[in-house]
């Protein structure tokens, strides 16, 4: 057996190596592209300058009961005594479900306390009102401590980007940090617990936490190493599972290139080594085929008359046979007589008989009325065989 590959199999490879080429093409078309710094959301795993992996091993570090939370709000627990929940930045499309909202106010009422970061965080807050973030150019800004309040404790000032004039409305929101044109920190107590809003995420990044103030605000903001610190990773799109992690590396697509190279293959070898078999003809002599061609016949040829004569003539030919009359008798005398032997409409087969006999003589009858008369033809021949079938 030569080890050769005949043309098409040699066809079949090349037109799978172009689709693979276009597939990886695609692909490096279609992913996303890498994030800058500023677009990076502030995740507890990231190291990268707005990331924010360097305030969680801090808290580690410093002894708080601190843990990633990657399942729903919904699930969180019932807090105890010092429990607090940090929502770093969290992507306001899409909009957190009712279930996410009643879990936020829930935490709050039942003592725990929020940290909130960013414009996104006003969907989760109850009693927040959304503000205008700073434009990704615009560099950070210090911020003075305005009204007394714990946040302020060894913090003179912080440095975060500044917001588009947020000027809280609510009488229980306290401007904790701010100036005189924007607020930048604003806390205010809910239930038995208390929310902390901030601007931005900077004070919690990597890069910010180092500027002046901000660690100092991050630690009065989070408070005593007292109960469990949640850091919401949830928001940022991670589930905890390892698909998830998968997806947001090239691997899915390199499994659907792979897939297509094992098609490929599969098929060419089935194709070289499956039993020969001929195709399967089908005849040209098919009764569908045959009434196809007959009925485009006479419509092209506008013989809806022809059809209605030879409808008519068959159903006379069969009830002479049965009933024994002369091929030259009446319309009249053919239904009296299949009424009176085959217990037949006389008015109605006579009806049909007459229009059938003036139909077959005009030459330009209507296609439309020539396929119901047909069909009417028909139908009294179809009662006749069955019920000649019967009685035999």
């Amino acid at each position: 057996m030569s080890g050769r590959l005949d043309r098409r199999d040699q066809q079949l490879l090349i037109g799978a190596a172009f689709v693979l080429i276009f597939l990886a093409a695609v692909a490096a078309v279609v992913s996303p592209p890498t994030a800058s710094e500023g677009a990076i959301p502030p995740s507890s795993y990231s190291p990268a300058w707005a990331g924010a992996k360097g305030a969680y091993t801090l808290f580690e570090r410093l002894g708080y009961r601190v843990e990633r939370w990657e399942k729903p709000l919904e699930r969180l627990p019932v807090p105890s005594p010092g429990a607090v929940l940090i929502l770093a930045d969290p992507d306001p499309s899409p909009a957190p479900t009712s279930g996410d909202r009643i879990a936020v106010r829930r935490f709050l009422e039942a003592g725990g306390r929020v940290l909130a970061t960013g414009p996104g965080a006003a969907a989760y807050l109850p009693n927040a009102l959304p503000f205008t973030p700073a434009m990704p150019w615009e560099s950070n800004r210090q911020f003075p401590a305005r009204e007394p309040s714990p946040l302020d404790r060894g913090v003179a000032e912080i440095e975060l980007p500044p917001p588009r004039a947020w000027h809280p409305k609510e009488p229980a929101h306290l401007v904790a940090f701010g100036d005189g044109e924007t607020a930048a920190v604003v806390t205010w107590p809910f239930g038995r617990g208390e929310v902390t809003w901030w601007a931005s995420s900077v004070p919690l990044t990597n890069g910010g936490i180092r500027q002046a103030g901000n660690l100092g605000l991050l630690l009065n903001s989070v408070g005593p190493a007292e109960g469990r610190v949640f850091w919401d990773e949830y928001i940022h799109g991670l589930r905890g599972s390892l698909w998830s992690f998968f997806a947001a590396t090239p691997v899915p697509w390199a499994l659907a290139e792979f897939g297509l190279v094992f098609l490929a293959l599969l098929f060419t070898y089935s194709r070289r080594e499956s039993p020969a078999r001929a195709p399967a003809i089908v005849s040209r002599l098919s009764p569908l085929e045959f009434v196809e061609t007959l009925g485009d016949l006479y419509h092209s040829a506008r013989a809806g008359a022809a059809a209605v004569a030879v409808a008519h003539a068959r159903l006379r030919f069969l009830l002479a046979r049965q009933l024994g009359f002369p091929s030259t008798a009446g319309s009249r005398d053919v239904a009296r007589s299949a009424s009176q032997r085959l217990g037949w409409d006389e008015a109605a087969l006579f009806d049909t008989l007459s229009r059938a006999e003036r139909a077959a003589r005009a030459p330009e009858f209507k296609d439309h009325d020539a396929l119901h008369l047909v069909q009417e033809l028909d139908g009294w021949t179809g009662r006749l065989q069955k019920g000649h079938r019967e009685t035999e």
